[in-house]
């Protein structure tokens, strides 16, 4: 998948509540497949299954072959191994997750069984948490499920399971468990997309910040086919930066390289009664980062490179009238101070207005 478009957002949010009565605007109420209503409760912040069980259903189209659900969830009491707690069906393949009849796992179940690491289902670590699982089904059957919203480790190793969805069976996405005790906290359902947590997040504010943002920026620098930024930079050079020590910048990529951050967000003011819709200002930063021990010839590599950024977000970014324009930058062009110094660091910031609209958010 690619990141979610401005007009994706999430079809079905629930934080706890009875899932037939959804709060918020645009938000689908949930329709009860199998089980009764005495099953189901309010439970502190939660919705507890237990008893009987029930499983809860959202419509899925037939032209809807891109599905992604994420839920929060907690074992009050373990649910016997093979139950069904998450369930994605496109009309051409389904995937499943299922209970391991334990605390510690889950499984992905399509044409293949995957079995998770450890999970912490119990809440009995110290300043334990609900364990958030995120599963998506691709129109080509690929599926995926992701665990506490990690795409990769420290070691860059995937954090995620993998295998490709066995035969429909019952059209639709599904929740819920008929064994055990289950809280589910939060349960997310949209119908636009096969999201990872690199396309799409739980919340709007995060999605139109750092993904459509600044990872949007990272992912179509690497696509350029701009001399400098594809032959001396290369896509490994191209990162989103979380870490700007300077061990970062120099010693895990190696120069040039470039990073982007999503640097401020600003609300001028708020153009319609209630807030529904604003105008949000958001600040990009663009280091270019290159070391040798001619400054003049970093000092140009780096501007080179800082000229095909410009041109390539230029052409390619802020273009939807509206929406989203790209409405200032500024350039800060780095010069030798110190007689040792080798590394360059020249820097672009760019300001995107964009139309937010916020009546997505309520929960």
């Amino acid at each position: 998948m690619a990141i979610a478009k401005n007009s994706h957002f999430w079809t079905a949010r629930l934080g706890g509540n009875d899932p037939a009565s959804p709060v918020g605007n645009n938000n689908t109420a949930w329709s009860l497949n199998t089980g009764v209503g005495g099953d189901g409760v309010v439970s502190g912040n939660a919705w507890l299954i237990s008893g009987s069980g029930q499983i809860w259903k959202q419509t899925v189209a037939n032209d809807e072959n891109d599905l992604s659900i994420i839920a929060g969830i907690s074992y009050n009491s373990v649910p016997t191994n093979g139950t069904v707690l998450l369930a994605l069906d496109n009309g051409s393949h389904r995937i499943e997750v299922q209970a391991n009849g334990g605390f510690d796992k889950v499984k992905l179940v399509g044409a293949t069984t995957a079995t998770s690491g450890e999970l912490d289902l119990g809440m009995t670590e110290f300043n334990a948490v609900p364990c958030l699982l995120r599963l998506t089904l691709a129109n080509d059957g690929k599926a995926r499920l992701y665990m506490r919203e990690i795409v990769e480790d420290d070691d860059a190793n995937t954090h995620y399971l993998e295998v490709v969805g066995s035969a429909s069976s019952s059209q639709g996405a599904f929740f819920g468990n008929t064994t055990g005790a289950v809280k589910w906290y939060s349960v997310y359902y949209t119908p636009h997309g096969a999201y990872s947590p690199d396309e799409m997040d739980m919340s709007d504010f995060t999605t139109n910040s750092l993904i459509r943002t600044g990872i949007n920026i990272v992912n179509i620098l690497k696509k350029s086919r701009r001399f400098f930024i594809k032959t001396h930079v290369g896509e490994g050079g191209i990162v989103y930066g979380y870490d700007l020590s300077s061990n970062a910048m120099t010693n895990r990529i190696h120069p040039p390289s470039i990073h982007v951050i999503t640097q401020k967000i600003e609300s001028p003011e708020f153009l319609t009664l209630s807030g529904t819709r604003t105008d949000q200002d958001y600040n990009v930063i663009v280091y270019v980062t290159t070391k040798g021990t001619d400054y003049k010839n970093a000092y140009r590599l780096g501007l080179s490179i800082m000229g095909e950024i410009f041109d390539e977000l230029y052409t390619k970014t802020g273009l939807e009238d509206g929406v989203d324009s790209l409405i200032a930058h500024t350039t800060t062009l780095d010069h030798k101070i110190d007689d040792d110094e080798v590394v360059c660091v020249h820097t672009l910031t760019l300001t995107y207005m964009k139309k937010i609209r916020m009546f997505l958010r309520e929960v």
